[in-house]
């Protein structure tokens, strides 16, 4: 790998899959502070995207009949800067269930917690405090 290689984002685009879009809009507009977008597709699905913080990766919540909610999909890491402690609040006061505390990432830093949304997706924090 050389110095001149330019950092990107692994990651470019998430969608957690709901059964009850108005209900996981709710749970999540309460756990991140932000507005979501609800969106309408052509094929009849339903998704509400997160707001995006500077041109960041970001995601949508997916209503679809082949999409099933499930703590055992793949997991999806949101920033809980600048308080992983204020975020796991906001969990469980929008109806959420922490199934993995705070716990420390050994040799990096930081912390991470898991939680299951209104969905009954498991759904990961993410902070380096």
């Amino acid at each position: 790998m050389t110095n001149n290689v330019s950092m990107r984002n692994t990651v470019v685009w998430f969608d957690i899959p709901v059964t009850d879009l108005d209900r996981a809009i709710r749970f999540y507009e309460a756990v991140t502070q932000s507005e979501m977008k609800p969106l309408a597709l052509e094929n009849g699905d339903e998704t509400a995207l997160f707001a995006s913080q500077n041109g960041g990766v970001t995601g949508s919540l997916y209503k679809s009949p082949e999409d099933k909610p499930s703590e055992f999909g793949s997991r999806v890491y949101l920033n809980a800067e600048p308080s992983i402690d204020d975020w796991i609040e906001r969990v469980k006061s929008a109806g959420g269930r922490i199934v993995v505390e705070k716990t420390e990432i050994p040799g990096v830093g930081g912390y991470f917690a898991y939680f299951i949304d209104s969905e009954g997706n498991r759904v990961g924090l993410s902070a380096r405090q």
